[in-house]
């Protein structure tokens, strides 16, 4: 899962370079919609960090579900050796996709601060920022 959301916060750490690339410069104004341009990025931030947050609540619930499984089979089976193993694994696991929780929140956080001062230098470019 950790592989799967590096390549899908592709969009994430490239956020510069997209708004580099998106927002025309002063000699493509013309032939450009900025706003539109915006928006199209705008929404595919918000569907990329809506994506993400789906998947990982998805593997934390799953997660939740084998280790409260396990934990009643332990409750049964004391001595078993390889049930604990399993349980301490899939509570690994679990605490990994909570984290990455976090994760996400700053990452989104840090995009949404780079969009917006974008933003705002292009379309207020004699505003101080």
């Amino acid at each position: 899962i950790q592989e799967l959301l590096r390549v899908m916060r592709t969009i994430d750490d490239r956020i510069v370079h997209e708004l580099n690339t998106t927002i025309p410069t002063a000699s493509f104004v013309g032939k450009v919609d900025p706003g539109q341009t915006c928006k199209e990025l705008y929404q595919s931030l918000m569907d990329a960090h809506t994506n993400r947050e789906r998947i990982i609540k998805n593997c934390i619930s799953q997660t939740s579900a084998v280790v409260k499984t396990l934990k009643e089979e332990r409750e049964k089976a004391h001595e078993d050796a390889a049930l604990l193993k399993q349980l301490r694994k899939e509570q690994t696991k679990l605490k990994l996709m909570q984290s990455e929780l976090n994760v996400e929140e700053v990452v989104n956080d840090r995009s949404w601060k780079v969009l917006s001062h974008l933003t705002v230098m292009m379309f207020c470019p004699n505003r101080q920022s």
